[in-house]
């Protein structure tokens, strides 16, 4: 099974270097890796062109960005990773064995930074998952390209798109719930607070559980309110 990571990108220049190396293991054996920028201005996509199979161009926005990766993915199955996750080790024969098995899952994750709350919100996303079914994007999601198709791909709104397409994958299998962690950075919480963050999510996930419109719930997650 080929298997083809796609990994949407904004201003990503500073980091984008070590997490596309770190996935030279994964093109060696036959994998591809797809790089998809929504219009970066401190060239990432130049620094990526070296060390990714692909690197195109999309309209901005991570459910645009991955559908565009996804569609000229040549690979059997499509695994959607954030720039500043990384995965862990034996990643590759993890991902063969649940995708032998299930057509869709999610790896558990650990959120690294300084603040010791962020290793309480990581527990409370993978045990939420887990109870859920549901997955996030630092989770790093993986599909078979059938099931990804099925469900129409993300679907095309600004926030909630990973929860929106976990839930249509959901109705046509449960997700393999990998128990190794990717690791995620704790970026955003920490620029916004951790606390807050929290709080911020959970009040987001709530409004759009009650049918808010993903337009108004991105406005308020940019303004962190």
């Amino acid at each position: 099974m080929k298997l083809s990571i796609i990994v949407p990108v904004l201003n990503e220049a500073a980091g984008i270097v070590a997490a596309l190396q770190a996935l030279a293991p994964l093109r060696f054996h036959g994998h591809e890796v797809i790089v998809v920028d929504g219009g970066s201005a401190d060239g990432t996509a130049s620094l990526a062109a070296a060390l990714a199979d692909r690197v195109v161009r999309a309209p901005r926005g991570r459910a645009r960005q991955m559908n565009a990766g996804a569609a000229i993915a040549q690979g059997d199955a499509f695994l959607f990773l954030h720039a500043d996750t990384r995965l862990p080790a034996q990643a590759e024969q993890l991902l063969l064995d649940a995708l032998s098995r299930r057509s869709w899952g999610r790896f558990d994750a650990r959120i690294e930074g300084r603040s010791p709350l962020l290793g309480i919100v990581a527990f409370c996303m993978n045990w939420r998952s887990r109870a859920t079914g549901i997955a996030t994007g630092d989770q790093a999601i993986f599909v078979r390209r059938k099931a990804f198709a099925g469900v129409g791909g993300f679907p095309d709104i600004p926030l909630m798109e990973d929860v929106e397409m976990s839930a249509r994958l959901k109705r046509t299998s449960a997700p393999a719930c990998l128990r190794a962690r990717v690791v995620t950075s704790g970026r955003r919480w920490e620029r916004l607070g951790v606390l807050r963050a929290i709080v911020l999510m959970w009040r987001l996930r709530f409004a759009y559980f009650l049918g808010a419109r993903p337009e108004d719930l991105a406005r308020r997650y940019a303004n962190g309110v």
